[in-house]
């Protein structure tokens, strides 16, 4: 997996400076017509690289639900989309030994109405902190801080979707449905704004 750190350019994988969850304390924007549905993280082929603690696949998939859950909650569009991560490779330096903190996953948006994926190939999303205090972080908040920004840019991804190929505008009245059976993956129904952690949905392979 180490082609996920190496794939684009470097500046492109930067996480900001700031906070990754300061844009949260203001209004939200709304994002068309999106609400999420379910949100399901998986970490089956998680790999750790370069010099790294450990983290289990709990942890990573117990850390993206949660900032995903964080920032999409926040849209109260009038259709369902859920969300289907798969957690690939991860690294925590400690503290003072050269390396960089870093998490890469891949992203499938699937709509609800239309029972189909949004993107035909998922979507990866690279974060690479080269600039951060690790000697003021343990490694708890190195990797929640890790999770929130992939999550911001998660929406950066999906707010460029929406300009570019018109995500997210279909009409102000539809009617939201029941929530579905996902490509045959057992996501068991949740009410709208709760998160659920899922079976492996093929789309995220």
């Amino acid at each position: 997996m180490r082609r996920f750190f190496v794939a684009v350019p470097l500046l492109l994988a930067l996480a900001a400076c700031g906070s990754p969850t300061r844009d949260l304390e203001g209004p939200t924007e709304p994002m068309g017509d999106f609400r999420v549905g379910h949100i399901g993280v998986v970490a089956p082929n998680l790999q750790k690289l370069l010099v790294s603690r450990d983290a289990t696949e709990d942890e990573w998939i117990a850390a993206v639900t949660k900032a995903l859950g964080d920032r999409f909650n926040r849209f109260g569009g009038d259709k369902y989309y859920h969300i289907g991560v798969s957690v690939e490779a991860y690294s925590l330096p400690p503290p003072i030994i050269p390396g960089k903190s870093a998490v890469a996953l891949n992203v499938t948006l699937w709509d609800d109405a239309a029972q189909a994926k949004m993107n035909a190939e998922p979507k990866q999303i690279q974060v690479i902190k080269v600039f951060e205090s690790r000697i003021s972080k343990n490694r708890e908040q190195q990797l929640t801080g890790l999770a929130e920004e992939a999550a911001r840019l998660v929406e950066v991804w999906m707010r460029e979707m929406q300009e570019s190929d018109g995500w997210f505008m279909g009409s102000a009245d539809t009617t939201l449905p029941a929530a579905p059976i996902v490509s045959g993956s057992a996501l068991p129904a949740v009410p709208p704004g709760q998160t659920t952690v899922g079976e492996p949905l093929s789309a995220t392979r």
